[in-house]
């Protein structure tokens, strides 16, 4: 594993998740030193965060949504 890859805060959730996807498939074929294990592990993670990161922030923005659509209506009605 080089230090080539790209930083994960600018991925876009798409890319987090594929590039999640492969280092999960690397970690179980095995096969790999313990260094490599260690390296593909913490890269996992940072993935996992960005993810999160991303769901969160749709969760946030869905919830934004759903409040403007609410606080129309109310608006409406009153």
């Amino acid at each position: 594993m080089s230090d080539a890859f790209q930083d994960p805060a600018e991925l876009s959730y798409e890319q987090a998740r594929d590039e999640l996807v492969q280092v999960v498939g690397r970690l179980e074929q095995g096969g790999t030193t313990l260094e490599e294990s260690l390296q593909l592990w913490e890269r996992g993670e940072a993935l996992a965060a960005r993810c999160e990161e991303w769901l969160l922030g749709a969760r946030q923005r869905l919830e934004a949504a759903r409040q403007g659509v609410t606080g129309e209506t109310n608006e409406v009605q009153n």
